[in-house]
């Protein structure tokens, strides 16, 4: 069972309760395999340190796991072309480093290798993410007290400058705060999941959502790139049932899919954020 999330809004707390009624809903009804049959969903434990956030009327917890997403400003597009989406794909990898490490311009005009690291410590862990033209999502764990908040702040100013430069404009160019939604429990965190992923598809983007470039879903099914997935595929036999529960049933999926689409937008005025 879902456990309310605290000092959410009304209309953000109606939109867990609905997703609850929603997966019980998909549990009966979908195919055998496509949910999570043979695995037991319990609530995560983590030793947690509370960090004191500005703007925020609750904090983000060191160790926990956090749904993160913010959207262009006046919901304007972001990304314009495939360069700006390559752009910030390399501008979030290089951001959720914290040691030393060479100057970002030094990637910026090169291919970056993914599979190297760039130091030894991350201000967080990408668990998953996906990139809209107005918006973004990601699933990540803090490992440092303020990382969550570092990591947005440091990738969203270094992807605004560059942005601005590129097409010549001024002002912001993120809606406020970013939202930070943290993940109560292993059911919660295999849904979200689902629900980032599926964006491009909902979105009416692309018809397959193997074929949208700007999400972390292939690092699921393929080979871990940018994103660490083990914690998701962790609850699954292997990356073929995490395919099939993300599959199964696309049009009724996608009808759960839109309604909390149109329930985010509350969320995205109700829930507190962080200046970023």
């Amino acid at each position: 069972m879902i456990k309310p999330v605290k000092n959410f809004s009304r209309k953000t707390k109606s939109f867990f309760i609905s997703r609850k009624t929603d997966i019980d809903r998909f549990s009966k009804e979908a195919p055998q395999g496509a949910f999570l049959e043979g695995h037991r969903l319990t609530p995560r434990v983590w030793k947690a340190k509370v960090e004191d956030m500005p703007g925020r009327t609750s904090p983000i917890i060191t160790g926990e796991i956090y749904h993160l997403f913010n959207r262009g400003s006046e919901k304007r597009d972001i990304f314009l072309q495939p360069r700006d989406y390559d752009r910030f794909r390399k501008t979030f990898y290089y951001y959720q480093f914290s040691g030393k490490k060479p100057k970002f311009s030094f990637f910026s005009k090169a291919k970056l290798n993914f599979s190297k690291p760039i130091s030894d410590k991350k201000y967080v862990e990408i668990i998953g993410y996906c990139l809209m033209p107005n918006h973004f999502h990601f699933l990540i764990r803090q490992l440092q007290d303020n990382g969550a908040s570092r990591f947005i702040q440091q990738f969203c100013n270094s992807y605004s400058k560059y942005f601005n430069t590129k097409y010549n404009r001024v002002g912001p160019l993120w809606q406020n705060r970013f939202k930070a939604v943290r993940i109560e429990n292993d059911e919660q965190l295999v849904h979200v999941s689902r629900y980032i992923h599926l964006n491009p598809v909902v979105s009416k983007l692309i018809k397959s959502i193997d074929k949208y470039p700007w999400s972390s879903y292939q690092e699921y099914l393929i080979k871990p790139i940018i994103c660490v997935p083990d914690i998701v595929l962790g609850l699954f036999k292997n990356s073929k049932d995490y395919e099939k529960f993300v599959i199964a049933q696309v049009d009724y999926g996608m009808e759960l899919e839109i309604l909390k689409h149109h329930q985010l937008d509350d969320v995205y005025d109700s829930t507190p954020g962080v200046e970023g």
